[in-house]
């Protein structure tokens, strides 16, 4: 990957649970870090190939290494909301990750 693919400015997010002064928790979603990323929406044999293992992994996000990225982690792009499902660390080089994710479906209230 040539960091000039990397065009895509996304906000990596970690869920916390808080507790409120009643000890009632809720979840919150905390930013990790904005990067440079590479979106790309799995081609046809891709996504049939990723249904084998989870039917709703639909895009691959790239960004450069960042430590404690972990399959917890989602991803923020555009409005949009990616789950990572999976990271690859390529060759084990920590050079770049990939993230398999699936795109959150957001409820309008």
């Amino acid at each position: 990957m040539k960091i000039g693919n990397l065009r895509h400015r996304v906000i990596l997010q970690k869920k916390e649970i808080t507790e409120d002064a009643l000890k009632q928790q809720s979840e919150v979603w905390t930013d990790i870090a904005t990067v440079w990323a590479h979106i790309e929406p799995l081609s046809g044999r891709e996504y049939f190939a990723a249904r084998q293992e989870n039917a709703d992994i639909s895009v691959k996000v790239v960004i450069r290494y960042l430590p404690g990225i972990t399959a917890e982690t989602r991803v923020v792009f555009d409005g949009r909301i990616f789950e990572a499902l999976s990271v690859i660390n390529p060759e084990e080089r920590n050079i770049s990750l990939i993230l398999m994710c699936k795109e959150a479906l957001t409820v309008n209230s």
